[in-house]
């Protein structure tokens, strides 16, 4: 489907959903955090590898993202969320 199939309300979602897609990631982020925080057991090793694919699809180096991930720590990632969403 191209975007001329949609109605002009929808194209102006659609950009603008593709202009801040770097923002609604990193705000994810932030929510997988306070997930992590809650979870336990399997439901805790899905969430990581959320956290990762949302990382590598937000262009981190992949050094960050192992060290996050060896660490497995709610509070390392929440430092990242911060300082991105913050500056």
């Amino acid at each position: 489907m191209s975007l001329e199939d949609y109605t002009p309300y929808q194209q102006r979602i659609i950009k603008r959903y593709y202009r801040h897609r770097g923002q609604i990631a990193w705000q994810r982020l932030a929510e997988l955090v306070s997930e992590l925080y809650l979870a336990e057991g399997k439901r805790r090793d899905r969430l990581w590898e959320d956290v990762a694919a949302h990382l590598r699809a937000l262009e981190v180096p992949e050094a960050r993202i192992t060290h996050i991930l060896q660490q497995k720590d709610p509070q390392i990632l929440a430092r990242l969320v911060k300082e991105r969403l913050q500056g």
